[in-house]
């Protein structure tokens, strides 16, 4: 795991900054964690759609690997964007699932927006993962609203930190 931080983030003291050579990690970090929603939601899960390649290159995105004795147990994946910072993945190891680690990386998430002088963090899940909604509203994220595409619904969330 590549160990380089972004300068002057807090996110360093227990998450290390993803590298290109991250990437084959993630990928199978992500397809686990989010395993059990591919039946709930009867699609594949919008993160399992992405290439973590190049998600590793664009500079205006950020992702920090959580790992406990060397094994990935968790990632958070971040668009750093003009007026917010947008999560795109929280995921974590089943292994590690109900230990707290997603709240951790979630927490990490709003600390980086205020790093950034971002006041909204948005997210989005899909629709028909209710436990979900339900989770992020109970940390502070309200439905924006709801998006319908040709193969789901996916719900935006937003939470304002100002």
């Amino acid at each position: 795991m590549t160990s380089s931080n972004e300068p002057g983030s807090t996110l360093g003291h227990w998450l290390a900054r993803a590298g290109a050579d991250d990437a084959a990690a993630l990928t199978g970090l992500q397809r686990a964690a989010y395993a059990r929603n591919r039946p709930l939601l009867g699609v594949e899960p919008l993160p399992l759609l992405v290439d973590y390649g190049e998600v590793l290159a664009d500079p205006a995105k950020e992702t920090w690997l959580s790992t406990v004795d060397g094994r990935l147990t968790g990632a958070l994946a971040l668009a750093i964007r003009a007026d917010d910072l947008l999560i795109e993945s929280i995921a974590t190891d089943p292994a590690a699932q109900g230990a707290g680690l997603g709240r951790r990386l979630l927490d990490a998430a709003i600390d980086r927006a205020r790093e950034l002088e971002r006041p909204i963090v948005r997210l989005y899940t899909g629709s028909p993962l209710t436990h979900l909604i339900a989770w992020y509203g109970r940390h502070g994220f309200i439905v924006e609203r709801e998006e319908v595409l040709v193969d789901r619904r996916i719900t935006h969330m937003v939470r304002d930190l100002r």
